[in-house]
């Protein structure tokens, strides 16, 4: 095996120039927190307009935050910073004075770009103007808008068939504009429509479905204050979602009690000092997690099993731990559930949680101590082979207790960037219900496809396979973001055409097809003036609220356009000639005109236009929030699920992928992780020390990290060893520079949802 290997273009070159570690901090939050967010702003140049658009940033009649999908309150809202750190690393990322120009494409060669580092692209700034890479160069140069919106139209109607062109969307896009590319599409023919919620939540929203009949969370703010019990899985919300950690504070302050349950020792969930209450700077801070379970990866499914079979037995000597009337009044399979529990291997799931089981009757006891309960959940769940099982037993957990539909508890599922729940709700979905498209067809005077379309993993198989042949990805940065990196990067060069809708360089520009074509977008924090006037757009938070986001600051050039004018700008020259009649000018012109469709079609939003100008906006239905359960029954649903088979030969590992805390999705705001403790440096592997010492690691070693299945060899190389608190024989590597390791085949069997967090791996110490 060679050393140096060479980096090839759609990889992720080693940025490890001068790693360093410190190991896990005592504290998060705080004045680091605060100094961070300042340095940000400061290192992105333009800080009076960052500054500017910072308090206007998750206002009422402000902007949505570019980065999560956490929820604002509804009222108590801090003018001064009702942000994060990560918030304001994503908006001084989008207010940068940096600018990738023409002339910064005219000096910069494809192959010379693909050397440079994740972080180092995103830092080179905004885009100014549309760009195209002819069949054969290896340089952009401009384009106008029109012709590139020809291009496009021209490359989709020479197609032999609509369902070879792929229409990709992710998570940010607001709701006017993922309502519009959806109904493009689907006027176009196909139902192609695959999203990032294909590769972080879909078990999430498969297994919700089928058990309570809505296929998102339960929980208000308002209830996760109030709750007496937080188990917190498979999630860092002090890196991805950082407000929440307030929130887990004033639950703290209101008596409620916290687990933690996660390989890695996260110290968001340990200690939080408040940023905005120079008490609590004072007072260093709050304990988060009464009871942190450091579970094996893919243990939480033995985990949850081994409480509930503990539950149960205190249930069967005393009763008062189920709420049996709950489950006779509003579930079905009680009877099938606890047949099973009461028959299964309670030591064999307690040796496979990785947990002891002297810490799992603490966690029962704290369970059964409060009578409102909230179980929130991050992909470190959903992104397994068996992520819908272990979610539908989650919810088990919470029928016994009662916990679906009263206040203070339910089900969490935090989801990512800022809208990726409203672009589902807006119909963005290869496989929407026959009653939206039949609506959609009505609203807009034509027959959609009612076939289901491709998905991220089935889309990346029929470019490879070339049985689609143009990519038109609306945000995002797909190569990062998908697995099995070199699989893709093949399929995105078989294209005919491949267009990204961005606002910054990223690595997805750079592994095109013959022809590509970047079209660089107005951000969040940007004003969108139309014909009309000013607009606004409107998003969905991780808990069903839908706000207006409308941007404060000037566009950072003259040539930038909305999403919603560039999806009409496609759509009015896609369809000359075609008995397909949508007044694309018209929509663009007044985004009132597109909620009124979207009114007309999606459930939930009757007055969409009156409602969505009040403050803090509107809550979407949510049947289960009050007992009425959408399933088959009609009823909440207990499932059986079975046990997952996590053997391991004594020479592998199992590895997950993380995200930094310099990071959100595949975003890269700089190259340190200081909520681990890592600096300078992302080709790393976390590792526990005695398997250091077993297996002859120190740290920063370099290894080669080699994934199997079904006979495919996957590897990366050059990794450095970090120590870390993290269970035996599993290790962890940062997202999106493991993703290679991850196989296009390893998927969940019904949702072919990627399997990021569970890669059986061998080690190979590099040679010096």
């Amino acid at each position: 095996m060679a050393d140096n290997i060479d980096e090839t273009q759609h990889r992720f070159p080693n940025s490890n120039k001068n790693l360093w570690f410190t190991g896990l901090p005592k504290k998060s939050s705080g004045i680091p927190a605060i100094w961070s967010s300042l340095s940000q702003l400061g290192k992105y140049k333009d800080v009076p307009n960052a500054i500017k658009a910072s308090f206007k940033m998750n206002q009422k009649g402000g902007f949505d935050c570019p980065g999560c999908a956490w929820p604002d309150p509804d009222d108590d809202r801090s003018y001064f910073s009702e942000y994060c750190e990560n918030g304001i690393k994503a908006l001084a990322s989008e207010t940068t004075s940096n600018k990738a120009n023409p002339q910064f494409f005219a000096e910069h060669t494809i192959d010379e770009l693909s050397r440079w580092t994740e972080f180092e692209l995103g830092k080179a700034g905004r885009i100014t103007h549309p760009m195209i890479l002819e069949e054969g160069d290896r340089k952009y140069r401009p384009v106008e808008w029109e012709e590139a919106f020809e291009l496009i139209a021209d490359e989709l109607n020479a197609l032999e068939d609509p369902n070879e062109a792929v229409f990709y969307t992710s998570g940010r896009t607001s709701n006017e504009a993922a309502f519009l590319y959806g109904t493009m599409a689907r006027a176009f023919g196909t139902n192609n429509l695959p999203d990032s919620t294909n590769m972080c939540h879909e078990n999430s929203i498969e297994a919700l479905s089928e058990v309570i009949g809505t296929a998102k969370g339960t929980v208000s703010l308002d209830d996760l204050h109030n709750a007496d019990v937080v188990l917190i899985m498979g999630q860092n919300p002090g890196s991805n979602h950082p407000r929440m950690l307030s929130v887990l504070e004033k639950c703290k302050k209101n008596k409620g009690k916290i687990i933690a349950v996660n390989p890695l020792k996260e110290v968001g969930l340990i200690k939080y000092v408040n940023p905005k209450s120079p008490t609590k700077i004072l007072s260093g801070g709050v304990d988060i997690a009464d009871l942190y379970l450091s579970v094996r990866i893919n243990g939480d499914m033995a985990l949850l099993k081994a409480m509930i079979y503990l539950m149960w037995q205190r249930e069967d000597a005393h009763g008062g731990i189920f709420d049996q009337e709950f489950i006779k009044e509003y579930t079905d399979g009680y009877e099938r559930l606890i047949e099973n529990i009461s028959k299964i291997d309670y030591i064999k799931c307690v040796r496979e949680s990785g947990v002891s089981e002297l810490e799992i009757v603490e966690a029962v006891d704290i369970i059964c101590s409060g009578k409102k309960m909230i179980i929130c959940w991050g992909m470190g769940i959903a992104q397994h082979a068996n992520g819908v099982e272990t979610i539908r037993e989650i919810i088990n957990m919470l029928l016994l207790r009662g916990a679906i539909g009263n206040p203070g508890s339910g089900v969490c599922p935090v989801m990512g960037h800022s809208n990726v729940q409203g672009d589902r709700t807006m119909g963005i979905s290869e496989k929407m219900n026959p009653q939206f498209l039949k609506k959609l067809g009505r609203a807009f005077d034509f027959e959609p496809p009612f076939d289901s379309g491709y998905a991220t993993v089935s889309a990346i198989k029929a470019m490879n396979e070339g049985r689609a042949k143009v990519f038109i990805g609306m945000g995002g940065n797909f190569i990062s973001a998908s697995p099995d990196t070199d699989f893709c990067a093949a399929a995105l060069r078989k294209c005919k055409l491949t267009v990204h809708v961005s606002t910054k360089p990223n690595r997805s520009h750079l592994v095109h097809g013959k022809k590509a074509l970047i079209l660089p977008v107005i951000g969040r924090s940007e004003i969108d003036i139309q014909e009309s006037g000013y607009q606004f757009v409107s998003t969905e938070n991780s808990m069903g609220i839908v706000q207006n986001s409308k941007g404060v600051l000037p566009p950072k050039s003259n040539h930038l356009k909305s999403e919603v004018a560039v999806i009409c700008g496609i759509g009015k020259l896609l369809f000359k000639g075609y008995n397909v009649y949508i007044d694309w000018e018209g929509l663009m012109n007044d985004y009132d005109l597109i909620r009124n469709k979207i009114e007309e079609v999606v459930p939930g939003f009757f007055d969409y236009n009156k409602r969505v100008r009040e403050g803090g906006g509107f809550y979407l239905p949510n049947a289960a929030k009050s007992k009425k359960f959408m399933t088959r029954m009609s009823k909440a649903l207990f499932t059986v699920n079975p046990l997952p088979d996590n053997g391991l030969d004594y020479y592998k590992f199992q590895l997950g992928t993380v995200r930094s805390h310099d990071q959100f999705n595949s975003t890269l705001f700089g190259l340190n992780d200081r909520y681990r403790g890592v600096f300078k440096g992302r080709n790393i592997v976390f590792m526990n020390n005695e398997d250091m010492e077993e297996f002859g690691y120190k740290a920063k070693d370099k290894l080669h990290i080699h994934s199997f299945f079904e006979g495919q060899k996957r590897s990366v190389f050059n990794f450095q060893v970090i120590p870390y608190e993290i269970p035996r024989r599993n290790l962890m590597a940062y997202f999106p520079e493991a993703n290679p390791l991850v196989s296009i085949d390893n998927v969940h069997p019904k949702t072919n949802s990627p399997v990021f967090k569970n890669i059986v791996v061998e080690l190979e110490k590099a040679k010096k």
